[in-house]
């Protein structure tokens, strides 16, 4: 019977060490996470969901990079349909920017993520152009 009692002892350290090392654990994922959230643009109006560097359209349009590929995000405005695609009108507080894409899915009011290559359209009208910025989806 002199067992009995160092087997319970040895069990308890055993049980003590595993709660410890789970509680350390936890508390450990718990600042690690608090840390990812913090560092995040985390906003209603600048939700990241793809983890990626969305441009504000204001950027966009005051210097736009053609040829280049982009994310823009924001509030769908409006929506055009056209022969295969679909022409968002999309709004980040920052600008308005038209997106033209395959997603057939966005409603207006609906939140996006678009992700394409900026592309210019000039429309010259008696010796001035009203062109305009877009971003095409691929």
């Amino acid at each position: 019977m002199p067992q009995f009692p160092e087997k319970v002892s040895f069990m308890l350290q055993v049980k003590k060490k595993f709660l410890i090392n789970t509680v350390s654990r936890l508390g450990l994922m718990c600042v690690l996470f608090t840390g990812l959230v913090g560092c995040s643009q985390f906003s209603f109006s600048k939700v990241n969901a793809l983890g990626a560097n969305v441009t504000p359209i204001r950027e966009l349009q005051s210097e736009p990079m053609i040829g280049t590929t982009a994310y823009i995000q924001g509030k769908v405005e409006r929506r055009v349909p056209l022969l295969k695609r679909q022409a968002y009108l999309i709004n980040d507080s920052t600008g308005k920017i038209w997106a033209i894409t395959n997603q057939t899915a966005l409603q207006e009011g609906e939140y996006a993520v678009i992700k394409g290559k900026i592309k210019y359209q000039p429309i010259p009208i008696a010796g001035k152009d009203f062109g305009e910025v877009f971003l095409e989806e691929k």
